[in-house]
């Protein structure tokens, strides 16, 4: 049945009949399981669609455009923070992939969990990788999901170091993302993901004591409970100000970083986290972050 809903919303979006708002309120339905009130939203997945329709989204285009958001990084003093840069390219004709790294990752600077992790560059399928990011470069992200900022960022194709998984802790097969949700520049809870595979990752919620709070999340076949604990960083206050400084003036954001040892490397801004749809934590967490969300009028009376 979802999916029959989700396949009628999509054509009823691409014919026009459906505006983003009124897509938004359809996906919130699916995706939630009730009727949001965007206008006098409660729990944070309504504040955030607030914000997408009612607020200031002047910089959204900036923060999450992957490739502009460096500046905005240095901007905030955190140039040290920014994974090395290798290349940025409008079109997969203008790649010279000779002179790439025997290893890279690289990922479109408007895209979500489409990267290209290459550890070894003699064994990439060149043709399929560009197939692959031409086919992304086309994509229109804020069709259905009422992200109308997307719609402004140029899209391009950006290459950055890869950082070494070794160091990680609890044996992670991928780097541990720790996305932090940051209130108006307020850092009050972390959602580490790791061992992320296509249809798997392990992910746990803790506070800023590191207290590790299972309650607060849906555990199902692809966001798994955890057996193992992930330590708190060493650099875990360095980390916290880094994206207190970014969140700074924001109502609600997530912003992922990555630790490697004792360096902390930036990882983006997400505004939208899930396009304000988030089905992955519990209805208790939600009315709590929502709490914690303070709009810039109140909208909610």
């Amino acid at each position: 049945m979802k999916s029959l809903i989700n396949f009628i919303v999509t054509i009823l979006t691409h014919l026009h009949v459906l505006t983003p708002l009124r897509t938004s309120k359809l996906k919130f339905l699916v995706k939630c399981h009730k009727w949001p009130n965007f206008k006098h939203p409660k729990d944070v997945n309504e504040k955030i669609n607030w914000m997408k329709f009612y607020g200031d989204t002047s910089m959204w285009p900036i923060y999450a455009d992957k490739y502009r958001v460096r500046e905005f990084v240095k901007e905030c003093g955190l140039g040290n923070t920014l994974i090395p840069l290798i290349g940025k390219w409008d079109s997969v004709d203008e790649i010279d992939w000779d002179a790439l790294p025997n290893q890279f990752v690289m990922k479109c600077n408007n895209g979500s969990g489409d990267v290209v992790v290459c550890t070894d560059k003699s064994k990439l399928d060149i043709e399929t990788t560009k197939k692959h990011f031409e086919k992304l470069l086309k994509k229109k992200l804020s069709v259905l999901s009422g992200e109308l900022h997307y719609a402004k960022i140029k899209p391009c194709i950006i290459a950055e170091q890869m950082l070494d998984v070794s160091t990680q802790p609890c044996n992670s097969t991928s780097l541990i993302d720790y996305k932090v949700w940051v209130f108006d520049g307020k850092p009050l809870f972390t959602w580490c993901t790791w061992n992320r595979q296509q249809y798997h990752a392990n992910v746990a919620v803790y506070d800023m004591d590191w207290n590790f709070h299972p309650e607060w999340s849906v555990w199902t076949s692809h966001y798994v409970m955890p057996k193992d604990r992930v330590p708190k960083p060493a650099c875990f206050d360095k980390l916290m100000d880094a994206v207190s400084r970014l969140g700074r003036g924001i109502p609600v954001a997530r912003i992922d970083m990555y630790v490697c040892g004792e360096k902390i490397y930036f990882g983006e801004i997400t505004m939208t986290s899930q396009a304000g749809f988030m089905d992955f934590y519990t209805q208790e967490f939600l009315d709590k972050m929502g709490q914690l969300t303070v709009l810039p009028i109140d909208c909610e009376k």
